[in-house]
């Protein structure tokens, strides 16, 4: 791509940089100039302008996008996501679902590393989108770029970008309830709102006593396609309550303490072949905790095992809510 002054006489077919008054007319940056805008232009008495001009072998920005997207994308009603037509050089990918971003990073990255003029910039990993949300912008910066580097990004990152819709359909809430606990209406809002934020039904939530037998109990009535379990009391161990509830109901913990913060008492594991998540008692804030990393994922259908939750730690580390009764930071001393 050629760029710089052009004089009226060779501008035809010429991308308009800048945007520029022609008499009452404004051209605007972007435009292709056609035999009415020299015209217009030659009115005003300019005699040249700053322009772009393809080359062989150069692809005008908004094919380069569209194309760039098509490879990322490449059936978006199967992964539920949608693009945009491209303008200015960018196409937006946006979510037609709730969900999870499955992102390839490695892919992306070599995408963005082949020209400066060629990039794609994306939620993070594992982001959890609501429907119209967007999950990814490809944005041509230059007029044009080649277009062997075009096909070069597209072959890097093939179907980089997809969303995991919910797989699962219904869950179901038991709150264990102490004498002088935190209040339960606030709770269940929250976690309604989680579960329904996703797509799922929640069930009447069912409330029973801070005590192993009667929460196993519960839990084995189950017939949700997910059980979610909010303590009166903070679970401290693998053989508190709630996760030797979940064993006395034939279930099993696959792992309890997550390395994010607020959301470190998080415990998941399966009963009936169905998951069982333990929320953190920071889950009756609506703030984004761990628990909402692991309910997304495991709702989507994505595995969430031991590797998994550890590597959450980088960034892990999340902003602290007001409701949270200690804050992390030492009191300072007088």
């Amino acid at each position: 791509m050629k760029f710089g002054p052009v004089p009226l006489a060779e501008a035809e077919g010429a991308i308009l940089a800048h945007s520029v008054r022609a008499g009452a007319r404004k051209l605007r940056k972007g435009m292709t100039l056609g035999p009415e805008e020299i015209a217009a232009l030659e009115a005003a008495g300019l005699s040249d302008v700053i322009a772009a001009r393809l080359c062989a072998g150069d692809l005008h920005e908004n094919a380069a996008a569209a194309r760039l997207a098509a490879a990322l994308v490449p059936d978006p009603g199967a992964v539920k996501l949608r693009l945009t037509e491209a303008f200015t050089g960018r196409v937006n990918v946006i979510a037609d679902s709730p969900g999870v971003a499955l992102l390839d990073v490695a892919a992306l990255e070599a995408a963005n590393r082949i020209d400066p003029m060629i990039t794609v910039a994306t939620v993070p990993p594992f982001q959890q989108m609501q429907t119209g949300g967007m999950v990814a912008t490809i944005k041509i910066i230059s007029y044009a770029v080649s277009q062997a580097d075009v096909a070069q990004a597209c072959a890097a990152s093939g179907g980089a970008i997809r969303l995991a819709a919910p797989q699962l359909a219904t869950a179901a809430l038991v709150v264990t309830d102490i004498p002088g606990g935190p209040p339960n209406e606030k709770g269940i809002r929250a976690v309604s709102d989680r579960v329904s934020a996703l797509g799922l039904k929640l069930q009447a939530p069912i409330i029973v006593p801070h005590r192993e037998d009667e929460l196993a109990a519960a839990l084995a009535r189950s017939d949700a396609d997910l059980s979610l379990v909010l303590t009166g009391s903070a679970t401290s161990d693998r053989d508190d309550v709630a996760p030797a509830a979940v064993r006395a109901a034939g279930g099993r913990v696959d792992r309890f303490g997550m390395p994010v913060d607020p959301g470190n008492l998080l415990f998941i594991g399966a009963l009936n072949g169905r998951p069982v998540i333990g929320l953190p008692g920071c889950a009756r804030s609506p703030a984004l905790n761990g628990a909402d990393w692991v309910l997304s994922r495991v709702v989507c259908g994505i595995p969430v095992g031991h590797e998994d939750i550890a590597a959450m730690g980088v960034g892990g580390l999340l902003k602290e809510i007001p409701t949270r009764p200690q804050p992390r930071s030492a009191p300072r001393r007088s």
